[in-house]
């Protein structure tokens, strides 16, 4: 078993979805920072654990060295990247172990590599719940570049797990080393947030890392109110759902309304189910991890409720919305409508009209619009 590092540049690795742009690869400079840092240390016997391994990078280069390999993470896209990843470079699926983020990693680890979050709520729940898997004096290595490096993250690394140094800047890539203290006894902390959702006397539930945890955002907001009350036995989808407000607004308003929330979110899947099932004890909805509504059957769904992600990873764009949008034209039934809330400045009428016959504005404020469309 080699331990130099694999260069990342010279392996076929795909981003999930799969893009032609140049400029949008499964890897970046902190992926390769880490695993050259990694080949200073011996390997330890026991599996190596990756978290939030954006495009599964990481776990894949490891894998080739014949490392065994654990890999934890909230986001199914970055699961089907690493998926997509050991088959093109001639790995099992079985060559690494996934845990999404609703599970714990069941090895007590001597090495850990982070890709630390832009959300410290989930980088602090990830570290409050690493801490015990760790043998002591384990090492963990965490890797962000520059621009996205929250400036705290250092503080909660050395408050969780131990004392941290910093490693100088490389290719705009910085890396923050620390070993787990055993005399260090953090107190856990409860990390879930809530508030009410607007209009109704039902309470959102989050958990740590999911979109607008903190409160509900401008968008939803002004998406809420197009959401009617005559919808009978309608099939709705709220996809992308994050918390659930949309499809909790749709359950609240259609008693008789049959719900299925979907989100690429491990983490935002299971706040929408809590939230449901605290809501509505006596129904029952359909809750999908997974690519939108990829695998959804044809002319399924009477309505879908969507508030699409303008990013994936750093990376901004309306890249993720106009697959949505694809997948939901596929999915509606003939007469069905699809309502999204988007940023004006998105453009995503023109997007829009290019895939459906309709496209109508509901509502706007000066910031959002919330359009309809579909093929009657």
């Amino acid at each position: 078993m080699s331990n130099a590092p694999i260069q990342l540049a010279e392996l076929p690795l795909q981003r999930y979805p799969a893009t032609q742009e140049p400029t949008l690869l499964a890897f970046d400079a902190a992926d390769q920072y880490l695993l050259t840092r990694l080949a200073e240390e011996q390997p330890a016997a026991t599996p190596l654990l990756v978290i939030n391994d954006n495009f599964g990078s990481l776990a894949t280069a490891l894998a080739l060295q014949g490392r065994q390999v654990h890999s934890w993470g909230d986001s199914w896209m970055a699961w089907q990247a690493l998926q997509h990843n050991l088959q093109a470079n001639g790995l099992a699926a079985e060559a690494v172990q996934f845990f999404n983020s609703q599970q714990i990693p069941d090895q007590h680890y001597a090495q850990v590599l982070l890709r630390i979050p832009k959300s410290l709520s989930l980088l602090q729940d990830q570290l409050q719940r690493l801490r015990p898997q760790l043998q002591d004096h384990a090492l963990l290595l965490a890797g962000s570049m520059l621009k996205h490096l929250p400036p705290t993250a250092g503080d909660l690394l050395a408050a969780q797990i131990g004392p941290y140094q910093a490693s100088l800047a490389w290719k705009k890539a910085r890396l923050l080393q620390c070993r787990r203290d055993p005399a260090l006894q953090p107190a856990a902390k409860p990390l879930d947030s809530r508030y009410p959702l607007e209009g109704t006397p039902l309470t959102l539930h989050n958990h740590p890392g999911v979109f607008s945890r903190e409160r509900l955002d401008i968008g939803t907001r002004v998406l809420l109110p197009c959401i009617t009350a005559d919808l009978g036995e309608a099939r709705v989808v709220d996809l992308g759902c994050g918390n659930g407000a949309l499809g909790l607004m749709a359950a609240w308003r259609n008693p008789q309304a049959r719900l299925t929330f979907i989100d690429e979110s491990w983490a935002a899947v299971a706040s929408a189910r809590q939230n449901f099932q605290a809501a509505f004890p006596d129904r029952t909805a359909e809750f999908i991890v997974s690519d939108g509504l990829s695998e959804a059957t044809a002319a399924s769904c009477d309505l879908i409720l969507c508030n699409p992600p303008f990013h994936q990873q750093q990376v901004v764009g309306d890249r993720i919305a106009r697959r949505l949008f694809r997948q939901s034209q596929r999915a509606l039934v003939p007469g069905g409508r699809l309502l999204v809330v988007g940023n004006r400045h998105l453009g995503y009428h023109l997007t829009l009209q290019k895939i459906f016959r309709q496209v109508r504005q509901l509502a706007a404020n000066p910031k959002f619009v919330v359009l309809e469309a579909g093929n009657s």
